[in-house]
């Protein structure tokens, strides 16, 4: 079951990661074209900050995937360190609850507030601005599947028992 969960999540948060990188991009253009048109044309366009703004969001939320499965976001290295055996595996288990849980009621609120503004619009855009406020659920649950695959990734463990026999051979 782990395997299948790794793999599954594996192609997620490559395809997360595809799909941020791609947004920085739109943003980026999106956000050159603002200037352009303000500045060089003197007529700013009523579209493109919106456009740049919700781009942004969805790229930071789906990047949120990424930075949670490499570990980037968990600042407790000093205490994984210091800890070995069964101490370690306790402070993973319960790194692991506590993320869950966090995403959990992230998710949770993110489709409700979604759900509330489903109705109003995204100015110059005329789109319901629930697709903006979607990219808070969706990343949550993005980073879920990251931090349950980070949990049970074996070459984590393997790397958690070498590190715990060379302390015990020091």
């Amino acid at each position: 079951m782990p395997e299948l969960l790794i793999a599954l999540e594996r192609r997620l948060t490559a395809l997360a990661s595809a799909a941020a990188q791609g947004l920085l991009v739109v943003a980026a253009c999106l956000g050159f074209y603002q200037v352009i048109t303000r500045f060089l044309f003197e007529a700013p366009s009523d579209w493109s900050e919106v456009a740049t703004r919700t781009a942004l969001v969805w790229m930071v939320y789906l990047a949120c995937a990424v930075a949670f499965r490499e570990g980037a976001l968990m600042a407790v290295n000093l205490l994984h360190d210091a800890c070995r055996g069964r101490a370690r595996r306790v402070l993973r288990g319960f790194t692991t609850f506590s993320t869950l849980a966090f995403l959990a009621l992230v998710a949770w609120y993110g489709f409700v507030v979604t759900w509330r503004v489903r109705f109003q619009t995204l100015a110059g855009l005329d789109i319901s601005i629930a697709w903006a406020y979607l990219a808070i659920p969706v990343g949550a649950c993005f980073s879920m599947l990251a931090v349950l695959a980070r949990h049970f990734d074996p070459r984590l463990r393997a790397l958690d028992g070498v590190a715990s026999s060379n302390a015990v051979a020091d």
